[in-house]
Order: C-alpha cells, then structure tokens, then sequence
C-alpha cells in the first residue's frame, strides 16, 4: 500500500498544539516510571490494528486457517469450510497445513509490506489444535521475525498453554468471554468437551469459566497482552455484560470487545434457527459506554472471518486462494517493509498535526452531540465515495471533540443500477440515527434521498475530524437559527 497524499496535511501542517503546550514545571505529571511504561505499552499495540483504533487506518492483518477443531459448542457459532460468500468468525475458504500457512504470510508480507500481524482465529480453536498452531507460529517466527504473532481462544485450554505462548513470543492473545455466572454460561454454550469427558449445561460453563479466569491471570503474570471479546446477547448477557467487564479488568485484560451478536438464520446457528436476534447499534453503543469508563474499550472490530487478508473492513483473501498463493514466490524484503512502515509513520504524525489543529480553540459549550457516518478507505481520511462503501465509520461529535464510536456495514449502493432501491434502504436504516454522512463524492440521488430522510451529505477529501467538525460548526449555527 502507498501512503495517502499528505499534501492537503502538509499544507496545514504547524506546529502541534501538544509540542506547544510542552514544558513547563510539570508538578501535575505523572510519574516517569509511569510514562515509561504506558511508552512501553503504546510500542507493543502500535501497528497492531486490533489492539489499537489509530493502527487500524493503517495497518493490515491476516488470519491463517489451520485449527478446525473445537472443544465447545457455541449457539452463535457454525464453523463453514469453503464459503467464500460469509463474514463472519468461523468461516473460511479453505484449511491450510503450518507448512502453507507459513509461506502464505510470506508471500502475503511481500505483496501488502504493512500487514504486521499474524493471526490465527480458528476456525476452530486454535488450543484445541495446538500442535498445528504452535508449528505454524514456530515457521513464521524463523522466516519473518518482523511480523507480531496473535491467537484468538475460547480459553479453556489456556493455562496449558501460557508458557508456550510466552516461549513463542505470542504477545497478544484475545479470549472470548462471555460470562462469568456459569447460569448464564448455560444459555450460550450446550456443552464443553475436557479432559476426554463432554460437559453440559451449567456444569460445562462453570469448567469454561474457571479455566478463562485462570487462563487470564496466567496471561497477565507472563506480560502478555490480552484482549477480552464478548458477543452481546441481547435478553441473555446484555444486562451482564458489565460485570464481566469488571471481572476481566481486576484479571488484568487489556482492552474488551464488545461485539454484536450476528444471527441471519442462512448461517445455521442455534441462535440463528431460533429467532434470537442480535443487539441494535444503539443497544450496543450504550452497553459499550457504560463499560467504557473501567477499561479500554475495541469498537473497531469487524468480526472477522478465520481466514481474512488485509485492513480492518476489507478482505481481500479470496486475491490469495490456495491455488494462487501455493505458486507464488515469497519476496518478503524486511528492508522494503521497514519503509513502507516509516512512510506510514510520517504519514500518522502529519495526520496528528492536522488533527490537532483542527482542535485548536474549538469550545462548544451545552451543545448535542451528534453522530456522523464516513465514507474512507482508510488513513483516516474522508475519501471514498458514497456508493462504493461498504461500511460506515460512525463518530460522535460534540463540538470539542471527535470520538469514533464504532462502524456499521452496508450493502453497498453502486450496484449498476440493480438493487439499488433495496440497498439504499438498508443504509438508511444503519445510518439512520446519524445527522450528516461524510464522503468524497455522492451522486445526485442519494443525496437528495438523504436529504429527505433529514441527513445532510458532506462532500471532502481531507481529515475525518476537521471535516466532521466542520460539519458540525455548520450544524450548530443553524440550530440556533
């Protein structure tokens, strides 16, 4: 990937309020030892584009599909093999060996030189196949010491593993929890297969829930980095939700995801078959601001296939099949990759420099906050067209500030002229609590139909917050109006 044009930055670009604010006598610091350490953390999540929301505008992930087996079952869970048409946790194309996993990363590595990491996500659980696992990070450890190396587990074999994981230099580890009242457990998982014994109802979640807690302070006593994901349920876990939020904070968990139950009846789960819907963006929105204030919160997260290639809202693994990959040639230059990551690097400080200036003197006191949706492709710019999207980045803005507060996927409305009048439909009713949607270009009638729905269309190419503050200057005037 090249790096956005900086020239609309560069030509804005000044000194940033932070350097200008700097110095001082510094009595309200924190302590050195602590800025050392948040340091320390900010370097180990950097370029990892789940770990941290700035990274994901900018660097790639791919998962490797080589761990079909699976120690639970889940009601929201039905592991697809061969499906190219799915996006979902659980899905794949195909199963790999370690062996083609490890030259897919390469040669992966060299075609897209910002994918820093290297997951594996199942489709089962990876610990459930853990010799394939560990074999597949030991081939891609040797041959690419750049790339950081991630696992995704349910955790119920999780403290078996720790060490391993340390040994391997697996500095990031995110387990699903649920729950933590094995009565409510019940209601997700019918059972749990350890130690060659199957296990149901409350008996299997409270096995489950007792080797993740276990599993998660092991992770923190390693210094190892853990993300929590949870699939909000709504009627079972929603209201629960917060309390395993303060459990896995006390545990030591770095970040939580809260994500949307996905639960189209086409997919064949029991929740799915069952009629068991899934959370509204405004049912998740708020269970997610009630959980923030404890601890990092992921609202990036794009519930990502077991096999997906690429930035966070694209995938682009069906560019890389079995059948391609396995006559590719591996060019993975490090030296190459360390360039495009500096250009990448002085393209986010420029952004910086942007943002902050757009910040400046902004004091919008008792004023609504508003959400906005964006059109990007990335690089935290508005720059796609409206009828290509295929997602919507929603930010709330009050004036003083511009808080991403999540995404939300579309049909995407350029269709030749087919279907059209069903997917503009669809979008409206993801958007429809929004005030404005921010783009680079958008026909005449979308606009206008937007405009009939009381949502105002922004065209820009330039960075998401000025232009949302923009808007959002615009907005307040004619209120008061």
């Amino acid at each position: 990937m090249t790096s956005p044009s900086t020239r609309l930055l560069n030509s804005n670009a000044t000194e940033s309020p932070t350097q200008a604010k700097s110095g001082g006598c510094g009595c309200d610091s924190p302590s050195s030892a602590a800025v050392e350490r948040d340091e320390k953390l900010q370097e180990r999540i950097a370029k990892h584009p789940c770990y941290s929301e700035d990274a994901h505008h900018h660097y790639a992930r791919m998962h490797v599909a080589v761990a079909p087996a699976c120690n639970i079952q889940c009601n929201y869970c039905n592991r697809k093999y061969d499906c190219a048409n799915e996006s979902r946790p659980g899905v794949v194309s195909e199963l790999l060996t370690p062996e083609q996993a490890a030259h897919k990363a390469l040669v992966i590595g060299g075609k897209i030189p910002q994918m820093t990491v290297v997951g594996i996500a199942g489709p089962g659980d990876p610990l459930a196949n853990a010799d394939k696992t560990f074999r597949t990070f030991e081939l891609i450890a040797e041959q690419a010491p750049d790339i950081k190396l991630c696992l995704s587990t349910n955790g119920l074999m999780l403290p078996d593993y720790v060490d391993r994981i340390k040994q391997l230099n697996i500095d990031h580890v995110t387990i699903t929890i649920n729950m933590v009242d094995p009565e409510i457990g019940a209601k997700i998982y019918p059972w749990v297969h350890y130690n060659r014994k199957r296990y149901k109802g409350i008996e299997g979640a409270r096995i489950l829930h007792e080797r993740q807690m276990e599993g998660l302070q092991a992770l923190k006593d390693a210094d190892i980095l853990c993300k929590v994901n949870s699939v909000m349920i709504p009627g079972i876990n929603d209201q629960h939700l917060v309390e395993v939020n303060r459990v896995i904070r006390e545990k030591g968990a770095f970040l939580h995801n809260i994500m949307p139950l996905i639960s189209a009846p086409e997919h064949g789960t029991h929740f799915g078959l069952t009629g068991q819907r899934g959370p509204t963006p405004k049912e998740l929105k708020e269970v997610q601001d009630n959980c923030s204030g404890n601890m990092k919160m992921m609202r990036h997260c794009r519930q990502c296939r077991a096999d997906a290639v690429g930035l966070l809202g694209e995938d682009r693994s069906q560019e890389f099949s079995k059948e391609k990959f396995l006559e590719m040639t591996p060019e993975y230059d490090m030296d190459k990759r360390q360039e495009v990551h500096d250009g990448i690097e002085k393209f986010k400080e420029e952004l910086k420099v942007a943002k902050d200036k757009a910040l400046v003197g902004k004091k919008f006191a008792n004023n609504p906050k508003v959400l906005v949706a964006v059109a990007t492709k990335g690089g935290g710019l508005v720059n796609q067209h409206f009828g290509h999207a295929k997602e919507f980045q929603i930010y709330e803005v009050d004036g003083n500030e511009v808080r991403f507060v999540g995404h939300r996927k579309i049909d995407q409305y350029c269709q030749s002229g087919y279907g059209e009048e069903a997917s503009f439909e669809h979008i409206m009713k993801a958007i429809a609590d929004c005030k404005a949607v921010l783009v680079s270009k958008i026909g005449n009638s979308p606009q206008e139909k937007l405009q009939e729905a009381g949502i105002q269309s922004v065209e820009a190419y330039d960075v998401i917050e000025k232009v949302a503050l923009e808007f959002y200057e615009q907005y307040v005037k004619e209120l008061g109006n």
